[in-house]
Parts: C-alpha cells; sequence; structure tokens
C-alpha cells in the first residue's frame, strides 16, 4: 500500500522513498545501502526535494555491501556504506565521509547492567559468557542479537571489538530497528546499533567507561565509532552532483546532526 503526502508529493513504499506527481518528467537520484544511513538519507532527500521539485531521489536500504555492489553495477547513483574503511572492490569509487556513528551496545530498559568493559562485549557476543550474572547482572540466560553478514554495523562491531567469532546462539535482525524493537521486547536481551537510532524503548551501555555519546565520541574516549561513505562512480550527473554536494554542505550536515548523527567534520 502506498502512503502519499499530497502536501509535497512525497511517497513512502516499502522502505523507498522518492517524489511523484503529474506533468513534467523529473531528474532522478537513486541511492542504495546503510539501513543505519538509511533514515537519515530519506530525512535529506525530502529536505532536498521540497527545495527542488524536478529532482526525484528514491532511497532504498539493503545493507553496506549492497550499496558497493549496487553502485559498481550503476544499479544506485549513491551507494551508502557505514564501515570502518571501504573495501577494496570499492577502490575505482569515489567516497565521500558523510557522517560519523557510534555504534551502541544496547539492553532492554529492565536490566540492572549499566557498564561493560569491552572485553566482557566480546565475551557476551561470541558465547564465551552466557548468562548476565557473570557481569553483575541476574541470573539468566543472555539472548545475543546481531545484524546478518554483509551488514555495515555488524562488519564494524565484529572489526573494532577484535577477535570477534559470533556466537552461533545469536539471534539474526536485518536492520537496526529490528534490532531495536527485538531488544526493546526481551528483558535478557543485548544488541548493538547506529547510537542515532536509540529511543526510550531500549538503553546503551558503557563500554570501558566511556558512554556513546557525541561528547565521548568525538574526545576519541568511545571506541565503538565508525564512518558513514557515500559512494559514487566516476562521473554522476548534474543532479547526482547537485544533492552530493548538499549533503556534504553546512545546511545539509546540520539536518544529519540534528537527527541524531555527527557531522562529518
Amino acid at each position: 500500500m502506498k502512503t502519499v503526502l499530497k502536501s509535497t508529493g512525497l511517497v513512502l513504499v516499502a522502505g523507498v522513498i522518492g517524489l511523484t506527481g503529474c506533468g513534467k518528467s523529473r531528474e532522478t537520484v537513486t541511492m542504495a545501502g546503510s539501513t543505519a544511513f538509511q533514515p537519515f538519507a530519506e530525512k535529506l532527500a525530502e529536505d532536498y526535494m521540497a527545495a527542488n521539485p524536478a529532482v526525484n531521489i528514491t532511497v532504498q536500504g539493503g545493507g553496506s555491501s549492497m550499496g558497493v555492489q549496487s553502485t559498481l553495477l550503476g544499479n544506485a547513483q549513491i551507494g551508502m556504506a557505514d564501515l570502518v574503511k571501504l573495501p577494496p572492490e570499492a577502490a575505482s569509487l569515489k567516497g565521500y565521509i558523510a557522517a560519523r556513528d557510534g555504534i551502541a551496545v544496547v539492553l532492554n530498559p529492565a536490566n540492572t547492567v549499566q557498564a561493560l568493559t569491552l572485553d566482557q562485549v566480546r565475551g557476551i557476543f561470541t558465547g564465551a559468557i552466557k548468562n548476565w550474572k557473570e557481569v553483575g547482572g541476574s541470573d539468566h540466560a543472555i539472548a545475543v542479537i546481531s545484524r546478518e553478514a554483509g551488514s555495515g554495523t555488524r562488519s564494524s562491531f565484529e572489526q573494532i571489538v577484535g577477535n570477534m567469532k559470533l556466537s552461533g546462539d545469536a539471534l539474526i535482525q536485518d536492520s537496526n530497528g529490528t534490532i531495536r524493537e527485538t531488544v526493546a521486547n526481551d528483558a535478557n536481551a543485548v544488541g548493538y546499533l547506529s547510537h542515532g537510532l536509540i529511543n526510550n524503548k531500549i538503553k546503551s551501555v558503557t563500554v570501558d567507561g566511556f558512554s556513546c555519546t557525541e561528547t565521548d565520541i568525538m574526545a576519541g574516549s568511545y571506541k565503538l565509532v565508525r564512518p558513514v561513505f557515500l559512494m559514487t562512480q566516476a562521473t554522476v550527473s548534474p543532479a547526482c552532483q547537485a544533492f552530493l554536494d548538499y549533503i556534504l554542505s553546512e545546511a545539509g550536515q546540520k539536518l544529519i546532526h540534528e537527527n541524531g548523527l555527527i557531522k562529518a567534520k
């Protein structure tokens, strides 16, 4: 079912954002990739299309790996990837850092645990630590929630934590949003997600004494941090370049920051 916002001509269809309407044809810009950055890309697209009605921007998720592949194949003009660094196969693409994002380790608010060390985080997600009482919580088995293979958030999390082989008992979810909802509905669950998507249904814990907040991230104290990359082929359309310029502009960076991520610079 399509949801049409008639006042702006905006259409949201199964996680895709775009502009529709009758009359003149519109220049199209396509984005795909990181589900962590997808909600922010959608907000940027809405804001840009409101000021530039001749441009139609579509935004799809699919994960960071899809962002790289879609850009290489030309299926998307702009790929999105939330990775510590771009993979070798992206070497032929132009890369832009659009934002910086903390990866928060999140629990259900009913969980009494407030702080973990990086070693404890590693132990929990590898399955070496199986009960909350081992890290100061209640005597109950830990339900580990993780992203799927190919997720930029998972790749970054495992790379930064180090020596990671995910527990075979982990429940796999396909987006930051489903991680959030699963943890919100299970008092013994633990997951990780973009700090820009934390809400009052979940809570983040400190890691090695530092919190997943802009202050600690910018100070370099909180270590679970990765950039958000936008990628394009060597040559792009004027409409695509103009939208990229907007994202990296003061106005675009302000919108990103207001919605919970950290500016690129």
